[in-house]
């Protein structure tokens, strides 16, 4: 059983510029990350985009979802930013059915060293071996429902939708 991890982007993956003081891409940490943690079902990572998820647009998620129906694995992964996570979920839901799609991400980019993303990635992994076929949000160590989850810029955590 092999999973499929798209890479879109987000704080996950973005880069310190010590000169600048600005957030930027370079290229994916998760073969690192991966290896790093000594994952054994077999993982296969595709870049799709390096943004920031307020700067994705439709043609964005409708790429996104494009290379989830074509994929041939059955569980799927997506690195994406957190303030549009749900939106994009959204746009996954119902139009990619028999699969299961978690979508994670990190309030702290990967190579700051104090990163939830590490501990996120793992939890996706897990839930996307277990849970049924459907569209989940895996962060702060639970998954949600694509259709009852937010993001709480208050707290910086996810949360279900009330």
């Amino acid at each position: 059983m092999a999973i499929r991890i798209f890479v879109t982007g987000g704080t996950f993956d973005k880069e310190y510029n010590e000169i600048t003081g600005q957030l930027f891409f370079k290229e994916t940490h998760l073969p690192e990350m991966i290896t790093r943690s000594r994952v054994t079902p077999e993982v296969r990572v595709s870049t799709l985009m390096m943004i920031d998820s307020l700067d994705m647009t439709a043609g964005d998620r409708e790429l996104i979802v494009d290379h989830c129906k074509a994929t041939p694995e059955d569980k799927i992964i997506i690195t994406h930013g957190t303030d549009t996570m749900s939106v994009t979920a959204a746009e996954l839901a119902g139009r990619v059915p028999g699969k299961t799609i978690v979508l994670t991400g990190a309030m702290i980019p990967y190579k700051f060293g104090s990163s939830d993303g590490f501990f996120n990635l793992g939890c996706a992994l897990a839930f996307v071996q277990t849970l049924p076929p459907g569209v989940y949000v895996a962060m702060n160590g639970r998954f949600f429902n694509w259709n009852n989850v937010r993001k709480n810029r208050e707290t910086g955590q996810f949360e279900e939708v009330e």
